[in-house]
């Protein structure tokens, strides 16, 4: 739906949320260059393999620390509920991720491509990126992918009536259970 309409009371378009989708486009080695979505889409020459990558995307979704996809910043958390991650090829030959989570730390989406692309690439196993997550340190095995192929897609809000309650459940600090 698309539409404009002045925001009710207590709405804040970051703190509101209840979930954001992004999408992170990739066309690899088997794809045909479009020149048309060279902006909006990352280039690799290798030819990943999308299973491998959609197998270690699906092992990652749940409430956890993900610090070990985030870049550290101070006094903020890395614990999020990631509640979907795959990936697909379209009918262009174009990687496709979709990645759902009630939030994401800095750099979070970005880092979970550059992770699965070292798992399309054979650099890193399907289970490393479990082993990665629960490590919950940032380390150095595999690079954080380019904004170039990210787009924010979807945000989802709660009735206008629980925005405030929302936003104000959002800035709070999280631990996990």
């Amino acid at each position: 739906m698309l539409g404009a309409s002045i925001a009710p009371l207590g709405f804040d378009a970051r703190f509101s949320a209840v979930w954001r989708r992004y999408e992170y486009r990739v066309a690899d080695g088997s794809t045909p260059l479009n020149p048309l979505l060279r902006n909006h889409t990352l280039a690799v020459a290798d030819t990943l393999d999308v299973a491998a990558m959609d197998e270690a995307a699906r092992a990652l979704p749940g409430l956890h620390d993900f610090a070990g996809f985030c870049k550290p910043r101070e006094g903020a958390t890395t614990i999020r509920t990631l509640l979907d991650f795959t990936w697909s090829r379209g009918a262009d030959g174009v990687l496709r991720a979709d990645v759902l989570a009630d939030a994401f730390c800095h750099s979070m989406v970005r880092a979970l491509v550059g992770a699965s692309l070292a798992v399309g690439r054979g650099r890193l196993a399907p289970v490393d990126l479990v082993r990665i997550r629960d490590a919950a340190v940032r380390g150095n095995e595999f690079p954080v992918a380019a904004a170039k192929g990210l787009t924010l897609v979807e945000v989802g809000y709660p009735e206008d009536g629980a925005l405030a309650l929302r936003a104000a459940q959002t800035r709070g600090v999280r631990q996990l259970p």
